[in-house]
């Protein structure tokens, strides 16, 4: 009797979590079908400046390096600057010791030893005849002759020591023009580099060799940046545009620069066409930019200003159209119509809309919150 009644409640109570589980998969299935209510963002137009732009990646540079080189061979004795410092033109550098061929200095011996011979003998000569001039034994025509000759050889007699003196010393001692021993720079700026240490051997720039770089200087005030545009941008870009220079190095200090050079033949880097361009910077007194720093410079291609805006998140495409949706009724359920629009520049984020919307009107934006 016990067990049998046991049982049927044990029966009941299964069938009661039974109906349960088959009324609650109901609900969730009716729930579930309900249509879902989304709330939108109600935006209203704005009026700003929308631009179009580009990025270069290159370095600020100065606009002339000039490479130092000696004009005679030989060590470098002394050097009188670092990198780092200023010079001005004209101003000395470094010191070079020449060495001269044994080949040239015994040329050049032999060659003042023989005109040192004919000059002694010329002038040996000349004595003779001027005091037969003097007698009035010698004609002036004879007289003239024997003076031009011995001028002749003393002339020849210099120029054989002169020569002497520059391959053994690098520089005459009668020479007007400064020692070519002594490397100075040619302009006005600061030293970036000396490549070259006390003991290095130096050639000398010729028309056969370009010659060794003894120092680099460059004016620091006259800077620009080197940068490299894509193919699909440089169509946009012109002389004269300006850019916006970001210098990593500074704290992403920005500068104003001007667009000088454009590169009529493009280099192939990383698989891509791009085109090299140049830009005056602008850079204050206050701010010291190293040589070689890197830079991104923003070109502004196209700008709209003080024009109607909105987020271009807002805006639907069909084809060659452009449509909103335009606020009709907000309580209590928000309702909206599909509005066309025209529209203009896009900065990828905001667009201008050239025509459809006024500042008054209001419009759909992002879901921001679904009712279940």
């Amino acid at each position: 009797m016990k067990n049998r009644l046991f049982k049927k409640i044990m029966r009941m109570i299964l069938l009661s979590f039974t109906g349960l589980a088959v009324s609650g998969t109901f609900f969730f299935l009716w729930k579930k079908a309900q249509p879902v209510k989304v709330v939108y963002e109600i935006i209203s137009p704005e009026t700003g400046t929308i631009e179009t732009k580009t990025v270069a990646t290159g370095n600020v540079e100065p606009r002339y390096e000039i490479l130092i080189k000696p004009q005679i061979s030989g060590i470098i004795s002394e050097l009188l600057k670092e990198a780092g410092q200023n010079v001005t033109a004209g101003e000395m550098i470094a010191k070079v010791k020449v060495i001269p061929e044994m080949v040239q200095l015994n040329s050049a011996e032999s060659r003042v030893n023989v005109a040192n011979i004919s000059f002694r003998q010329l002038e040996s000569t000349f004595k003779r005849d001027e005091q037969l001039y003097n007698q009035g034994i010698m004609t002036a025509e004879e007289y003239n002759v024997s003076e031009s000759g011995y001028l002749k050889a003393k002339e020849e007699l210099e120029n054989a020591r002169s020569a002497l003196e520059i391959v053994r010393d690098g520089i005459a001692k009668n020479s007007k023009v400064e020692s070519t021993t002594q490397i100075r720079s040619t302009i006005t700026g600061m030293i970036l580099d000396i490549p070259v240490k006390v003991g290095n051997s130096v050639i000398q720039s010729n028309n056969f060799n370009e010659g060794t770089t003894i120092a680099s200087v460059a004016d620091m005030n006259d800077m620009i940046f080197k940068g490299y545009v894509d193919e699909t941008e440089i169509g946009r870009i012109s002389e004269g545009m300006y850019l916006k220079l970001t210098v990593g190095a500074l704290e992403s200090q920005s500068f104003d620069a001007m667009l000088e050079y454009v590169s009529p033949k493009g280099e192939e880097k990383n698989g891509a066409i791009q085109f090299e361009i140049k830009a005056a910077v602008k850079i204050p007194d206050s701010v010291f930019i190293r040589a070689g720093y890197s830079a991104n410079a923003e070109i502004v291609l196209k700008r709209a200003e003080d024009v109607l805006t909105i987020p271009e998140s807002a805006i639907e495409f069909s084809g060659d159209s452009a449509f909103v949706q335009l606020l009709k009724q907000e309580h209590p359920g928000q309702v909206f119509e599909k509005h066309f629009v025209k529209t203009g520049l896009s900065d990828g984020i905001r667009i201008e809309v050239t025509g459809g919307l006024a500042n008054e009107d209001r419009i759909r934006g992002a879901a921001v919150k679904d009712n279940k």
